[in-house]
């Protein structure tokens, strides 16, 4: 498998597994489509880590594969390649990239697809399909300056150029840099705790500020109150109530 999932303790790990750059060709998208819909669908995974290994997460697409692509064969390809990040990106759980070496084109914006993005000191990231002749196309433009800001994305996409860890962090395009032997596991930490909160809580919280991003703050604020309101009838809400009112806050033991 080019991909394959893992699973303990509530975290699910998407495993990009095709040495030596992961290089996102159609069967590695396809796959992670499959898989973004497997943890989707599963009680047993409660937050998601997709990673690439410890040497890089994935250096982009297979150029090799696409320069035998003419327009119309691209016309065919281009919404599943979208859909395929979507996918992830959709994920109603929390999900963090753990980016160790190059996150660069299609590898940049699988990071992209996550909640929270932990990386190595030595990663570099960035979009340099413009370098190809060609833009960002399984969702760069759109994600990227909805995460940094226009202007900072503009100058990615326009330029091509790599982002150093440092940079990356200074402009929010990660949200953490460690060493690059503790990328992982601080990815997973992040998600196991998060595994043992309250499920439906979270997944209404990402919902609404996904949502609100995506189609204005009149339209997420609608979530957010519907989501508000229909979480008091969850066992999660009385479990978080009275444990505060018991125990003081931050005690809760959440179901699973």
């Amino acid at each position: 498998m080019t991909v394959h999932l893992e699973v303990a303790d509530g975290v699910g790990t998407i495993r990009l597994d095709r040495p030596p750059m992961n290089a996102l060709d159609t069967t590695v998208q396809d796959r992670l489509r499959e898989l973004a819909e497997e943890v989707t669908g599963r009680d047993d995974v409660r937050a998601v880590v997709i990673w690439g290994g410890e040497k890089v997460f994935a250096a982009g697409a297979d150029i090799k594969e696409m320069r035998e692509m003419d327009q119309a064969a691209m016309i065919a390809r281009a919404r599943g390649l979208q859909e395929s990040f979507t996918a992830v990106a959709r994920i109603p759980k929390p999900v963090v990239a753990a980016v160790t070496g190059y996150a660069l084109g299609g590898g940049c914006e699988l990071a992209l697809c996550a909640d929270i993005r932990v990386a190595a000191e030595d990663a570099r990231l960035g979009q340099p399909e413009i370098l190809l002749g060609l833009i960002p196309g399984a969702g760069g433009t759109q994600r990227l300056p909805r995460l940094v800001g226009p202007s900072r994305a503009k100058d990615l996409i326009f330029t091509g150029r790599q982002v150093k860890a440092a940079e990356a962090l200074a402009i929010g395009l990660v949200d953490r840099v460690v060493p690059a032997a503790e990328v992982y596991d601080t990815a997973h930490a992040w998600a196991a705790r998060l595994a043992a909160g309250p499920a439906i809580a979270l997944r209404a919280a990402k919902e609404a500020v996904d949502s609100g991003l995506d189609a204005g703050v009149d339209t997420g604020l609608a979530v957010e109150r519907t989501w508000f309101a229909s979480l008091f009838a969850t066992e999660d809400r009385e479990i978080g109530m009275r444990s505060f009112v018991e125990d003081g806050p931050g005690k809760a033991r959440f179901t699973r």
